[in-house]
């Protein structure tokens, strides 16, 4: 009965990372095929600089009090975790979508106040990406805020949404 038992454990197993293996990247809301290809050369980029729309960095973190967010986080990091700050210059249309290779919150900051999201897609079963986000924001400028990362680097792809 012992080894049945055993058996029927391993079959539902396989068939439940099967499964999981199969929704990866596919149970985003949207595709994240860009964001896959960007990351795989990504250049080192220190916090503090401005990402391209259209364009990924491996964005070095720094423990969050000495990330210099320009707003505290919305949502509060964890002690122990890293942050960064960055700028990018918004598209005339408005529309941007950042994803990330790991776990981390994201705000985006434009006339000193953080802005909703307008979409997000988060998935822990797609290699290389974890979230991606949405925002309309005005054209012009934007701080973006990475906190609550648990590695002190994070991958980061800041696209037109398809």
């Amino acid at each position: 009965m012992k080894n049945v038992a055993v058996t029927l454990f391993a079959i539902l197993t396989s068939t439940s990372f099967a499964m999981a293996e199969d929704a990866g990247c596919e149970a985003f809301k949207w595709p994240v095929t860009r964001e896959q290809a960007l990351f795989a050369g990504a250049p080192s980029t220190p916090s503090g600089a401005a990402l391209a729309v259209g364009a990924a960095a491996d964005l070095a973190l720094v423990p969050n009090d000495k990330a210099g967010f320009a707003v505290p986080p919305e949502r509060a990091p964890a002690e122990g975790t890293f942050g960064a700050v960055a700028s990018v210059a918004v598209p005339p249309d408005g529309a941007i979508q950042i994803s990330l290779s790991g776990e981390a919150w994201i705000d985006v900051i434009q006339d000193g106040k953080a802005v909703k999201s307008s979409g997000y897609s988060g998935v822990k079963t797609c290699p290389g990406i974890r979230k991606s986000v949405r925002f309309k924001l005005a054209s012009g400028e934007a701080t973006v805020q990475f906190s609550g990362a648990k590695k002190e680097s994070l991958k980061v792809a800041v696209l037109a949404p398809e």
